[in-house]
């Protein structure tokens, strides 16, 4: 007797799918924002200390980075502007969709020109900065909430 395992798993297949697709998104999307900003916000700490942007930032950007369109000092400090306002505003979830637009370049231009062997790492961060320009932050952020009293602004 050949016994079909598909059935099984076709069954409970069916009864799961509906109720995970009644789940909120808000949760996922707040995940997202969290994790992704934390990854910017700690790669924007080791650029700096006490005292502004360190040396040995200059120094990866003139020598390691080497970035083809922009002097190396402007890089290093744009990038560091960059990765502390974006992060913070992704937690926030202010500006969200602008905030991983900006996110999303840096992250194509990190995969272009400095690391292009990283394409896994950054393939996951722009697939989940991608889900937050298509979806915006969700509930559960201060676009929500501006929204509110935003005349025109939409609602998810």
């Amino acid at each position: 007797m050949k016994i079909d395992w598909r059935k099984p798993l076709h069954g409970y297949y069916l009864k799961l799918a509906p109720c995970l697709d009644r789940l909120p998104l808000d949760a996922v999307l707040l995940l997202m924002r969290l994790v992704l900003g934390s990854v910017f916000f700690l790669s924007a700490l080791t650029k700096v200390d006490s005292g502004g942007i360190t040396q040995s930032t200059f120094f990866l950007f003139e020598h390691e980075y080497a970035l083809p369109l922009i002097p190396a000092a402007l890089a290093a400090y744009l990038a560091t502007l960059a990765e502390f306002s974006l992060s913070l505003a992704l937690w926030a979830g202010l500006a969200t969709r602008l905030a991983a637009v900006g996110l999303l370049g840096m992250t194509l231009v990190i995969q272009v020109f400095v690391y292009p062997g990283a394409w896994v790492t950054h393939g996951l961060w722009a697939a989940s900065l991608l889900t937050l320009i298509l979806r915006g932050a969700g509930l559960i952020s201060l676009d929500a909430l501006l929204s509110v009293w935003l005349p025109g602004a939409t609602r998810r």
